[in-house]
């Protein structure tokens, strides 16, 4: 480990009002975690960390800490702040395994998770914890949704998600691999099958289109497509990204490891969406960066941009207009994602807004009784801290729906 974590944690203040848990969307109790690994109670540590949040190993990997616990840790006022996520990952990894989550004798009721990304990991384990019955349905062959297969392998182990896989299983979780709700089975199958309530943590899978000529082509890509399954693509010598958020980032460490030797970001803005930490390892890797770059047409030999003028107080004022022509073997788009529709489509009452997002109350609740909702396909492309923040409040409501009906009859309104 790159930090020891014994001496960081010997930094700690242990102030009064913390800010790092300030910082954290998920409060996590950081000087209780702290002060647990320094007084040998690191299996305390790691319950009150699992407790509060159930994907404490992966956040501890690939949060924002810089901008969270870190970045509001009064140390980095003047020197350097605690390393935080060192601490967290040395005592989430060493206790994960050997502990035991304990739940409740099962109730009767069965729940139904449709995905198995952050959020519906998370609401797999509350609601087990809580004593429903719970089976996961993954389109894909692995659990983990944009953990599996929308993070790298140097970013994100994926025998972490082995881990809860067994995990999952260990505590009567039920999993049902390549298994899509919207096509041979849909939601009102689940509910005849007597599922007493749904979860819908589906993600966003769908590519956003930049719109213009060429998207089409052969040598053009889709980011969360590549990420998926990098080694099934050729994607030649050199490569343009368009877009620099943090797919753009993995896209190009990525391909930089396996061969690509030069990959370029074009961005419309003046300063990239990604984390400060992820794009310096991207440059670190080897990539370049491009600003203000408007992309208006996408050719076989690369893509074609105009700049874009911005004026002192960051409004775009004007383009240029010279066109640029940019050599790349291969093209890749990283705008962000939106959600796919086939549960929208195939479920009388689920409602989703006009950029394809679930509506649902402040407890994940959607226009369709019974069903709820939570993480990336509510909110959109967002992080695995916040799907995990919110997935806690909809499985409390979840529960105290569940409760409240006194049997299957009364759940289906029949």
């Amino acid at each position: 480990m790159s930090v020891h974590v014994i001496n960081e944690a010997k930094r700690c203040l242990n102030c009064k009002k913390p800010g790092c848990i300030e910082g954290c969307p998920i409060k996590t109790p950081i000087p209780v975690m702290i002060q647990g690994l320094l007084t040998a109670s690191i299996n305390e540590a790691g319950r009150k960390l699992f407790d509060n949040n159930p994907l404490s190993i992966i956040c501890s990997l690939v949060c924002d800490h810089e901008k969270q616990c870190e970045g509001h840790c009064v140390l980095q006022k003047k020197s350097s702040p605690v390393h935080i996520s060192s601490i967290e990952n040395y005592i989430s990894d060493t206790c994960f395994d050997k502990s035991i989550i304990q739940c409740k004798p099962k109730n009767g009721k069965k729940v139904a998770v449709i995905g198995s990304g952050p959020a519906g990991i998370t609401i797999s384990i509350l609601l087990s914890q809580k004593g429903y019955e719970v089976t996961v349905f993954e389109a894909r062959d692995k659990i983990g949704g944009v953990l599996q297969y929308g993070i790298p392998d140097f970013r994100l182990p994926k025998t972490i998600l082995d881990r809860y896989k067994e995990k999952l299983i260990s505590i009567g979780v039920k999993i049902r691999p390549n298994t899509t709700i919207g096509g041979a089975l849909t939601i009102d199958h689940l509910f005849r099958d007597g599922y007493c309530s749904i979860f819908i943590g589906t993600g966003v899978w769908r590519p956003r289109t930049l719109g213009i000529k060429g998207e089409s082509l052969g040598n053009v890509h889709f980011a969360i497509d590549y990420l998926a399954n990098p080694s099934v693509y050729n994607l030649g010598d050199t490569v343009a990204v368009i877009g620099a958020g943090n797919s753009a980032m993995d896209v190009a460490r990525t391909a930089l490891r396996k061969g690509v030797k030069k990959i370029t970001f074009y961005e419309y803005n003046r300063t990239a969406a990604a984390s400060t930490k992820e794009l310096e390892y991207a440059v670190l890797d080897g990539a370049e960066i491009r600003y203000c770059k408007d992309t208006m047409e996408i050719r076989e030999e690369g893509p074609v941009f105009r700049t874009v003028k911005y004026d002192d107080e960051d409004r775009v004022v004007g383009y240029s207009d010279e066109m640029e022509y940019v050599m790349a073997d291969s093209t890749i788009i990283a705008v962000s994602q939106c959600p796919k529709t086939k549960l929208v489509d195939t479920t009388k009452g689920l409602h989703s807004s006009r950029n394809g997002l679930l509506i649902v109350d402040e407890n994940g609740a959607t226009t369709q009784k019974g069903v709820f909702a939570s993480g990336d396909v509510v909110n959109g492309a967002r992080t695995v801290v916040e799907a995990v923040e919110f997935s806690k409040r909809v499985a409390e409501a979840m529960d105290s729906y569940m409760r409240e009906a006194s049997d299957y009859k009364k759940v289906l309104n029949v």
